[in-house]
Protein backbone atom coordinates (compact mmCIF):
# COMPACT_ATOMS: atom_id res chain seq x y z
CA UNK A 1 0.00 0.00 0.00
CA UNK A 2 1.41 3.55 -0.75
CA UNK A 3 1.72 5.99 1.34
CA UNK A 4 -1.30 7.97 2.35
CA UNK A 5 -1.43 11.54 1.42
CA UNK A 6 -0.32 14.21 3.74
CA UNK A 7 -3.30 16.13 4.90
CA UNK A 8 -3.31 19.50 7.20
CA UNK A 9 -5.45 20.18 10.19
CA UNK A 10 -6.11 22.40 13.21
CA UNK A 11 -4.81 20.48 16.51
CA UNK A 12 -6.63 19.44 19.13
CA UNK A 13 -6.95 18.31 22.78
CA UNK A 14 -6.39 14.79 22.27
CA UNK A 15 -2.99 15.65 20.20
CA UNK A 16 -1.05 17.52 22.82
CA UNK A 17 0.89 14.31 23.54
CA UNK A 18 1.76 13.27 20.17
CA UNK A 19 2.50 17.49 19.48
CA UNK A 20 5.01 17.09 23.06
CA UNK A 21 6.87 13.45 21.37
CA UNK A 22 6.90 15.27 17.86
CA UNK A 23 8.72 18.43 18.93
CA UNK A 24 11.19 16.29 21.77
CA UNK A 25 12.70 14.24 18.43
CA UNK A 26 12.95 16.86 16.36
CA UNK A 27 14.72 18.88 18.30
CA UNK A 28 17.19 16.57 20.49
CA UNK A 29 20.16 16.37 18.27
CA UNK A 30 20.24 20.50 19.07
CA UNK A 31 20.65 20.13 23.11
CA UNK A 32 24.52 19.65 22.47
CA UNK A 33 24.91 22.48 20.79
CA UNK A 34 22.40 25.00 22.82
CA UNK A 35 24.20 23.67 26.11
CA UNK A 36 20.14 22.59 27.05
CA UNK A 37 16.62 21.62 25.63
CA UNK A 38 15.99 24.39 23.14
CA UNK A 39 12.40 26.95 23.85
CA UNK A 40 10.32 24.20 21.75
CA UNK A 41 10.77 21.24 24.38
CA UNK A 42 9.78 22.63 27.09
CA UNK A 43 6.60 24.59 25.01
CA UNK A 44 2.94 23.63 27.10
CA UNK A 45 1.00 22.28 23.88
CA UNK A 46 -1.68 22.00 25.82
CA UNK A 47 -1.58 25.43 26.35
CA UNK A 48 -1.00 26.28 22.52
CA UNK A 49 -3.89 24.24 21.47
CA UNK A 50 -6.06 26.36 23.66
CA UNK A 51 -4.82 30.24 23.37
CA UNK A 52 -2.78 29.91 20.06
CA UNK A 53 -3.56 28.61 16.72
CA UNK A 54 -1.94 25.09 16.16
CA UNK A 55 -1.71 23.15 12.90
CA UNK A 56 -0.38 19.66 12.15
CA UNK A 57 0.27 17.46 8.94
CA UNK A 58 -0.84 14.51 9.10
CA UNK A 59 0.35 10.86 7.33
CA UNK A 60 -1.29 7.14 7.53
CA UNK A 61 -2.63 8.57 10.86
CA UNK A 62 0.59 9.93 12.64
CA UNK A 63 1.64 13.65 13.21
CA UNK A 64 4.64 13.98 11.74
CA UNK A 65 5.36 18.01 11.49
CA UNK A 66 3.96 21.05 13.18
CA UNK A 67 3.07 24.56 13.12
CA UNK A 68 2.38 27.11 16.19
CA UNK A 69 1.16 30.52 15.42
CA UNK A 70 0.65 33.41 17.42
CA UNK A 71 -2.19 36.41 16.65
CA UNK A 72 -0.26 39.89 16.47
CA UNK A 73 -1.95 43.08 16.03
CA UNK A 74 0.17 44.15 13.11
CA UNK A 75 2.07 40.61 12.28
CA UNK A 76 1.46 36.71 12.37
CA UNK A 77 4.43 34.93 14.78
CA UNK A 78 5.44 31.93 13.60
CA UNK A 79 6.24 30.77 17.05
CA UNK A 80 7.34 26.96 16.38
CA UNK A 81 7.71 24.85 12.74
CA UNK A 82 9.21 21.09 13.44
CA UNK A 83 9.06 18.28 11.42
CA UNK A 84 10.12 14.55 12.13
CA UNK A 85 13.58 14.12 10.73
CA UNK A 86 11.61 11.06 8.89
CA UNK A 87 9.75 13.20 6.99
CA UNK A 88 11.95 16.35 6.53
CA UNK A 89 13.03 17.62 2.82
CA UNK A 90 10.03 16.55 1.25
CA UNK A 91 8.11 19.88 1.53
CA UNK A 92 6.22 20.01 4.80
CA UNK A 93 7.96 22.34 6.25
CA UNK A 94 7.36 24.62 3.31
CA UNK A 95 3.82 23.99 2.89
CA UNK A 96 3.02 24.55 6.67
CA UNK A 97 4.58 28.23 6.16
CA UNK A 98 2.48 29.02 2.83
CA UNK A 99 -0.71 27.68 5.34
CA UNK A 100 0.82 30.70 8.03
CA UNK A 101 1.13 33.00 4.68
CA UNK A 102 -2.29 32.40 3.63
CA UNK A 103 -4.07 33.05 7.11
CA UNK A 104 -1.69 36.72 7.63
CA UNK A 105 -2.66 37.51 4.19
CA UNK A 106 -6.51 36.82 4.64
CA UNK A 107 -6.30 38.58 7.77
CA UNK A 108 -4.27 42.07 5.47
CA UNK A 109 -1.30 41.51 7.90
CA UNK A 110 1.50 42.77 6.26
CA UNK A 111 4.13 40.68 7.82
CA UNK A 112 4.98 36.89 8.79
CA UNK A 113 7.69 36.66 11.34
CA UNK A 114 9.94 33.86 13.20
CA UNK A 115 13.32 33.28 15.07
CA UNK A 116 15.48 30.61 15.74
CA UNK A 117 18.53 29.93 17.55
CA UNK A 118 22.02 30.93 16.80
CA UNK A 119 22.79 27.39 16.86
CA UNK A 120 20.37 26.19 14.78
CA UNK A 121 22.71 26.82 11.59
CA UNK A 122 19.79 24.79 9.18
CA UNK A 123 16.94 26.96 10.35
CA UNK A 124 19.15 30.05 9.52
CA UNK A 125 19.99 28.41 5.95
CA UNK A 126 16.61 27.71 5.47
CA UNK A 127 14.30 30.67 6.45
CA UNK A 128 16.09 32.98 3.69
CA UNK A 129 15.39 30.22 1.06
CA UNK A 130 11.37 30.63 2.11
CA UNK A 131 11.79 33.91 1.28
CA UNK A 132 12.86 35.51 5.17
CA UNK A 133 14.81 38.29 5.80
CA UNK A 134 17.14 38.65 8.70
CA UNK A 135 16.30 41.33 10.62
CA UNK A 136 18.75 40.75 13.91
CA UNK A 137 20.00 39.08 16.26
CA UNK A 138 19.34 39.02 20.40
CA UNK A 139 18.97 37.27 23.41
CA UNK A 140 15.79 36.25 24.48
CA UNK A 141 14.33 33.98 27.66
CA UNK A 142 18.28 32.66 28.05
CA UNK A 143 18.86 32.19 24.36
CA UNK A 144 20.73 33.80 21.62
CA UNK A 145 17.99 34.02 18.90
CA UNK A 146 17.63 35.40 14.87
CA UNK A 147 15.17 37.16 14.07
CA UNK A 148 13.30 36.93 10.77
CA UNK A 149 10.59 38.12 8.60
CA UNK A 150 8.53 38.06 5.51
CA UNK A 151 6.41 40.90 3.89
CA UNK A 152 3.06 39.40 2.55
CA UNK A 153 1.08 40.80 0.05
Amino acid sequence: MADEEVRFRRAAGQDVEALSALTTTAYQHYIPRIGRPPAPMEKDFAEAVRDDEVWVAVQDGAIIALIVLAWEPDHLLVQNLAVLPSAQGRGIGTALLALAEDKAERRGLPELRLYTNEAMTENIAYYPRRGFTETHRAGQGGYRRVFFTKPLG
